[in-house]
């Protein structure tokens, strides 16, 4: 393990509603009763979606079988259909913890289910035969929250002429419980099932794309937060080699997994809430489904390294090798904090005498900065900031940014293709977590972050577009962007995101000195 804890990673960071939802309509569109309606030939049986301005939605559609009856195991496909099968509405997403008075979830726009392996198209043409990349979004939340339906892939789809695809799969406990080490062997894949229905998804993308008029052999995942976690994760996986070319990972550093022995006692501390004792681990299957979510609210969801489905941590203490030959893009960006942690009471009310104390939580145990020298290093750096500003700035630097500095120096070390990027939010506004994410999606004016802020559409266009090239060849230039270096470490270039768009040589290079340690390989 490094000295980057996966508590940062996996659960304090990536919180369920720390990802910003990119506006989606419910139903598809006036023709979403239609008969005609256009329809798919998937292997499983034909399906039924709609066509919003000039592109062909489809949502719902069934990737994998009910997980109900099989908690805990891998999962299995979708069983064929007849007939054609309307997919005009979000299918179920997984269970997860309630956050409202009433027992709905923040912006819960479908209900939960076990039966929740399904995806959502959008694309061009059908069956035309003109191999677009195929993008397959992995959503935020962690590993613990978050639904396929929070981004909208439409404006996507429509500038790119690419296929765009969002994904539903098990979270939290039901992917993550580790049951290997307490239960019978049809609980070996326990403490990663949930990635499993990933790579399940990406056979599915595999079999299917050329019928939604993509190239099967030009896949790029992208997520962001708890997604690009994802793609860290599926990068180490030997099950998901060869079913996606290029990843594209927003704000989610993911360095190591979870350990047996870590997940294992966690899985005993669930059992114990539910009142299972440990010779009757098998009781857990029929435990009803709001009773097993209530008894994993709050736990530290991640991948677990098993030696066997992730048989080593993605970048700890390097680089995966699997995945060295994997175009990859890093991303980062400027305030990611001031969206996470804004709001807490306790913020408003530092000083500058009370902030070295808050400033030694964030200390790496073997950095030679005390509290008050980092504190003196950021107001020398940012001499207009107030006390609860270097606070956030020094949680950004310290608990996410450090970690993809640390990802793309692993890459660099392999010489794999990586480019690293962070926005800056046009006229010095807070460019807050998750604020890239209707920008690659192109979704400005449904998003309350973007929907009124002068140049956000020419930013979406530049974003957009990168990551559209990024999917066709495995390069993030565009004609309209200065040019974007790979990264390495004697330069350290960044690709800033901002309005004019540059590109700076290690920037926040004094940070970085501060913090390095935080992530010491060991």
């Amino acid at each position: 393990m490094n000295g980057m804890s996966v508590g940062y990673l996996a659960g304090a960071l990536f919180c369920g509603g720390c990802c910003a939802v990119l506006a989606v309509p419910a139903a598809c569109c006036a023709q979403a009763a239609s008969a005609a309606g256009p329809v798919a030939i998937t292997r499983a049986g034909p399906v039924r979606g709609c066509v919003e301005s000039g592109i062909n939605v489809f949502k719902g559609i069934p990737y994998g079988a009910d997980t109900a009856g099989r908690r805990f195991q891998a999962p299995l496909p979708h069983d064929p259909w007849e007939g054609v099968r309307d997919a005009v509405g979000f299918g179920s997403e997984s269970p997860q913890p309630t956050v409202n008075p009433d027992g709905s979830n923040a912006g819960e726009l479908v209900h939960q289910s076990e039966d929740c392996l399904n995806l959502n198209v959008w694309t061009p043409a059908l069956r035309d035969g003109q191999k677009r990349p195929v993008l397959v979004y992995l959503h935020g939340g962690g590993f613990d929250g978050g639904s396929g339906e929070s981004a909208n892939g439409l404006f996507l789809s429509k500038r790119g002429d690419v296929v765009v695809i969002t994904v539903n799969h098990r979270l939290n406990g039901f992917g993550y419980l580790y049951l290997a080490g307490l239960g019978g062997p049809e609980f070996a894949d326990s403490g990663n099932a949930g990635m499993l229905d990933l790579v399940l998804a990406l056979h599915w993308v595999r079999d299917n794309a050329a019928e939604f008029g993509g190239d099967p052999a030009n896949v790029t995942l992208f997520g962001q937060s708890g997604g690009a976690a994802k793609c860290a994760v599926l990068m180490a996986m030997p099950a998901a080699r060869g079913l996606f070319q290029h990843a594209w990972a927003m704000s989610g550093p993911m360095l190591s997994g979870l350990r047996p022995d870590q997940a294992t006692a966690q899985a005993r501390a669930v059992l114990k809430k539910l009142g299972i004792p440990l010779d009757r681990v098998d009781a857990i299957k029929t435990v009803p489904m709001r009773a097993l979510v209530a008894a994993m609210d709050g736990g530290n969801w991640a991948p677990v390294t098993d030696r066997e489905v992730l048989p080593r941590d993605p970048f700890s203490p390097d680089a995966s090798p699997l995945s060295a030959d994997i175009p990859l893009v890093l991303g980062t960006t400027h305030d990611e904090m001031h969206s996470l942690l804004a709001r807490l009471p306790a913020l408003g009310a530092l000083t500058w005498q009370s902030l070295p104390k808050a400033l030694e939580s964030l200390r790496p145990p073997d950095t030679s900065y005390t509290a008050s020298e980092i504190l003196d290093e950021y107001r020398r750096l940012y001499p207009d900031y107030s006390p609860s500003d270097v606070f956030l700035a020094a949680r950004t630097a310290s608990r996410l940014w450090i970690g993809i500095v640390a990802e793309s120096e692993r890459r660099a070390a392999q010489a794999a293709p990586t480019y690293d990027y962070c926005v800056n939010w046009p006229g010095g506004l807070n460019a807050v977590h998750a604020i890239d994410l209707p920008l690659v999606f192109n979704d400005i004016d449904s998003n309350a972050l973007t929907e009124s802020a002068a140049g956000a559409h020419a930013l979406a266009d530049l974003m957009s577009d990168s990551l559209v090239a990024f999917a066709r060849t495995g390069n993030p230039n565009t004609s309209a962007l200065p040019h974007w270096p790979q990264f390495n470490v004697r330069k350290r270039p960044t690709m800033v995101f901002d309005l004019p768009p540059r590109v700076e040589n290690d920037p926040r290079a004094d940070e970085r000195r501060i913090f390095a340690s935080a992530v010491t390989p060991g």
